[in-house]
Order: C-alpha cells, then sequence, then structure tokens
C-alpha cells in the first residue's frame, strides 16, 4: 500500500524535526556543566615578579579545573635594572601574583604567601620561613588523596627549607623544576658565555640539597627543554585581544623586553619574533597530563639516577641516585593552544 506525500507535509515533517533538534541542542547548551574534580594538587613557586612567564603559568593553572592549587608562594629573583632594585623580592612577588589573580573571581584565588627574600645563607643556619611552613603541612594532609605536585619556576629555596626542616615530604610530593643545565649525552648548552643557569644561580645551595640530600622525586625540565616553550610575538598580540587578563599578560612582556634590553648585552637577549614562557611547561606536565594511563605522554623524558650536583651547576655521575626525569621535549604546541582556548571561553 503507498501513501501520497505532498511537499507541504515534507516540508513540514523536516520543520518539525529541526525545531526538535534546535531545542534539543538548547536544553542541552542550557544545562550547567558537571564540576570536574581534581585530580591533583599543585603547589606553585614562582619569581613572577622577574619574568612573566610565571605569570602566564599562574593563569593557566588557575583556569585548569583538574588542579587544586592549595598555595602560591612568591620567590626571589636577580636584578635586571633598576625596576628590580626593590627589598624582599618574595613579597614583591607575592604582590604581583595577587595582582593577576585579581582578573579572576574570589572563589578561584588561591591563597598566596611570600617567600625568603634571599637564598639559604649557609648549610649550618639556613633559616626557616612562613612558606616553607606552609608546604609541611600541605604535604603532610592526610584527609586528601590526590597527588602532590610542587611546581618551582624559579630557585628551590622554598622547597629546600621545607625538606632541611621535615624530611618526611620527601615521599609525599613530586617536584618539577624548571630549572638546571643539559646534560651530558642529552642537549648541549647554547651558544654564549658559559654561564650557570638562571633559576640554578638563584640559590645554588638550596639546589644542591635537593638533588645531593633530599630523597623528592625530581622532574627537571632543564634549560635545553624550557628553551623550547616559546610563543610567537604575533600569538601574542592575538592573546591580547582576548580581554583584558590576555591584555595584562601582552603588557607584562612589553615591559620585560624593554627591561632586558636595556640591561642585558646582546648576546644574551636580542629582541626578536618569539618569547620564552618556559615556567608554562609546568602546566604541560601536569595538568595537560593524558587522560588514559595518565602521564605527560605529550612531551618526552628520559629516566635516569638523580646525579650530584656541583657549586658550578654541572653534574656528576652517581649510579646509585634515585630515579628521576629529565626532559627533553616539551609539548609547547598542545600548552599554548589550551591556554588560548581557556582565554577566549573563560
Amino acid at each position: 500500500m503507498t501513501h501520497a506525500i505532498s511537499r507541504r507535509s515534507l516540508l513540514e515533517g523536516c520543520s518539525g524535526l529541526a525545531a526538535g533538534a534546535l531545542m534539543g541542542n538548547a536544553a542541552f547548551a542550557k544545562e550547567p556543566a558537571t564540576k570536574q574534580a581534581a585530580r591533583m594538587r599543585v603547589i606553585i613557586d614562582n619569581d613572577v615578579a622577574g619574568d612573566p612567564d610565571g605569570l602566564f603559568q599562574l593563569a593557566h593553572f588557575v583556569m585548569c579545573p583538574s588542579v587544586s592549587i592549595p598555595l602560591v608562594i612568591g620567590t626571589h629573583y636577580r636584578d635586571f635594572g633598576e625596576a628590580d632594585l626593590v627589598p624582599e623580592k618574595g613579597r614583591a612577588s607575592a604582590r604581583k601574583a595577587e595582582e593577576l589573580l585579581r582578573f579572576f573571581p574570589a572563589m578561584q584565588r588561591p591563597p598566596v604567601i611570600a617567600g625568603n627574600g634571599q637564598p639559604i645563607p649557609s648549610r649550618s643556619q639556613p633559616g626557616t620561613s612562613p612558606a616553607s611552613a606552609a608546604i609541611i603541612r600541605e604535604a603532610m594532609r592526610d584527609d586528601v588523596k590526590a597527588p602532590l605536585y610542587y611546581a618551582a619556576g624559579g630557585s628551590l629555596t622554598e622547597i629546600a627549607l621545607a625538606w632541611l626542616a621535615e624530611p618526611k615530604i620527601g615521599k609525599r610530593l613530586k617536584l618539577l623544576w624548571i630549572g638546571g643545565a643539559e646534560h651530558a649525552g642529552l642537549a648541549i648548552a647554547p651558544a654564549g658565555p658559559g654561564e650557570a643557569e638562571y633559576n640554578f644561580s638563584l640559590d645554588r645551595l638550596a639546589a644542591q640539597i635537593v638533588f645531593n640530600e633530599s630523597d623528592i622525586e625530581i622532574w627537571q625540565v632543564p634549560r635545553n627543554a624550557f628553551r623550547q616553550m616559546l610563543v610567537g610575538v604575533s600569538e601574542l598580540e592575538e592573546l591580547a585581544r582576548l580581554g583584558p587578563l590576555g591584555r595584562y599578560l601582552r603588557q607584562q612582556v612589553i615591559q620585560t623586553e624593554a627591561r632586558l634590553a636595556k640591561n642585558l648585552p646582546s648576546v644574551i637577549y636580542s629582541q626578536g619574533e618569539t618569547y620564552a614562557l618556559g615556567d608554562c611547561a609546568l602546566v604541560t606536565l601536569t595538568a595537560l597530563q593524558s587522560a588514559f594511563q595518565p602521564d605527560t605522554s605529550s612531551s618526552r623524558h628520559s629516566l635516569r639516577p638523580t646525579p650530584n650536583l656541583m657549586l658550578d651547576g654541572s653534574y656528576v655521575a652517581n649510579p646509585a641516585g634515585r630515579p628521576m626525569r629529565i626532559y627533553d621535549v616539551v609539548d609547547s604546541g598542545l600548552t599554548w593552544r589550551d591556554m588560548l582556548a581557556k582565554l577566549r571561553y573563560r
């Protein structure tokens, strides 16, 4: 048996289906998203007043729903011009972190604390700080199951002080460090004067304590790897068009470029068409881990015994050292795409 179908009835039927689909999509769009539970805790330790890459990684971390940030620590940095000639650089970094966090709702702002303003003075009298005490409190918690990462984008002063005061924290967190020189057999140093890597040089003793004495598991992003975290100036201009936070971050880079160009020789810094956001690798290796078999699957590392770290920043092999990760490739593309998308739709 056949039925005649008029053009009008067909169009009416199609219109009804389309309207139903639109209504379904609208209902779906209005349905509140399920809040994602944090799968890790990250303590952020950064000299954000010294270099804007720390501000980029802080902003990115705050926008990552899979991360809980119990603490942000502002740390000391080196002088690069008159703008840096301020006392208590730890407090200066803490104030800078608070300045950035004002772009976010109050409920999204993690607590900020100032670290020491200077490196550890001596091994016999290392001192203490409110920041290191806060690290210990978080590391020793037994009421949370989410693993704890310590994301250091500057010196290792505070984590070293914390471990010296309470060595039990060594087995209760992983340290991700943006810093240290290249490892033999993995990479060579960049051209130019043979100087110690910057973050290591901020507190050589603290870095030696962490490498040579502690039992903290280290995921190191040395200079050859964090130098890969380049973003184009044209991409920064795109960022600036994404709202007040994007404009703020772009302006921080412009100010820093002018300061570095004025105070560093061209063999060390020459303004071009890219800027290095090395600290953003801390987001890549934590928040942007894979969902299946969670790990840093888009980046590449070697597993080696932790070497002894010398005062000049070189390494001496220690076959008995605890295993550590040394990253030589970091997925900068994923990092930048994810940050731009989060800024675009926040």
